[in-house]
């Protein structure tokens, strides 16, 4: 018999605002550069009604899960992370709602347990793997199943230099996503990928990659998935791996959750990607919702048929 349709909601760096007023110890160079930024153009690029308007179209359409990929505060102030979570319990519960880190999440090396401390039952594994004790790094990958859908979250978010956005998935991270997805597979469900860096990247984004991009291009090719979602880039995007067999892996971006329609970049939008059928015949299609210019609000924007 085949399962039902799955809706996965995803959206992505959100950068929640507003900035609260760091202490005087958190006032590194880093954290320094990405206030002066906050304050003289990203309070104005990323806004928190637009949050709030995506976030009500997309509990509309009451998806089955909502992915979050990414990047939900700016510097990492310790300041930032319990709002955050009361924005995520207001999204949904931990069992509804996956998140994954994003840089600006670890933006310095102070911060790197404060993902797992304030968010962590947002990225407990159900299946392969389990969560990490309380206030230490949660473990990635984490898979979550849900239906006929298995999610598995990695994290790319590392501490980087002053200038830098660079991710890092690491050699024991890629080898146990090889082992998660073989597993998934056998099981016969649809495996998503989450992840905040995009696993492709342009020269002129050589500052803010994925480093092992290609390792992790690599293992898909051979593992394959389903279905790839990713943040960080701040564009509606949609890119394709190779897979086992000549088959062909869907990659989707999404753009900032909080970007205001006069932004550098796509201004806010969120994906609902509908999932039926079963191993050999998955049909997925992905509809993007969000702001438009000349329009009201949030708008159906376009649908592609990603496989089936």
């Amino acid at each position: 018999m085949t399962a039902p349709m799955f809706v996965l909601g995803h959206l992505s760096d959100p950068h929640l605002g507003p900035l609260p007023t760091p202490r005087l110890r958190e006032l590194t160079g880093k954290r320094v550069i990405g206030i002066i930024n906050w304050r003289r153009r990203r309070r104005v690029a990323h806004r928190a009604e637009v949050v709030d308007t995506l976030v009500h179209d997309l509990q509309a359409a009451h998806p089955d899960h909502i992915a979050v990929t990414g990047d939900l505060v700016n510097v990492a102030l310790d300041l930032e992370f319990a709002p955050a979570r009361q924005w995520l319990s207001r999204l949904g519960p931990p069992d509804h709602v996956t998140v994954v880190p994003g840089n600006h999440d670890v933006y310095v090396r102070s911060a790197v347990q404060y993902p797992a401390r304030h968010w962590g039952d947002y990225m407990r594994a159900d299946g392969i793997g389990s969560a990490a004790p309380h206030g230490r790094p949660a473990h990635f990958p984490f898979v979550r199943r849900r239906g006929q859908v298995a999610l598995i979250g990695l994290s790319t978010a590392v501490p980087t230099g002053l200038v830098t956005a660079t991710g890092k998935l690491g050699a024991e991270q890629l080898m146990r996503l090889s082992d998660a997805l073989d597993h998934l597979a056998h099981q016969g469900l649809f495996r998503v990928v989450l992840l905040h860096h995009p696993p492709t990247s342009t020269m002129s984004e050589r500052l803010k990659r994925l480093i092992d991009a290609g390792p992790f291009r690599r293992v898909i090719a051979e593992h394959g998935a389903e279905l790839v979602i990713h943040g960080h880039s701040h564009v509606q995007s949609l890119v394709w791996l190779d897979g086992p067999n000549q088959a062909r892996v869907p990659v989707s971006g999404v753009p900032s959750a909080s970007a205001t329609l006069h932004g550098r970049r796509d201004p806010a939008s969120y994906n609902l990607y509908r999932i039926a059928g079963s191993p050999g015949g998955w049909q997925c299609e992905a509809v993007t919702r969000g702001l438009r210019p000349g329009h009201h609000g949030i708008v159906e924007i376009e649908r592609r048929r990603l496989c089936g």
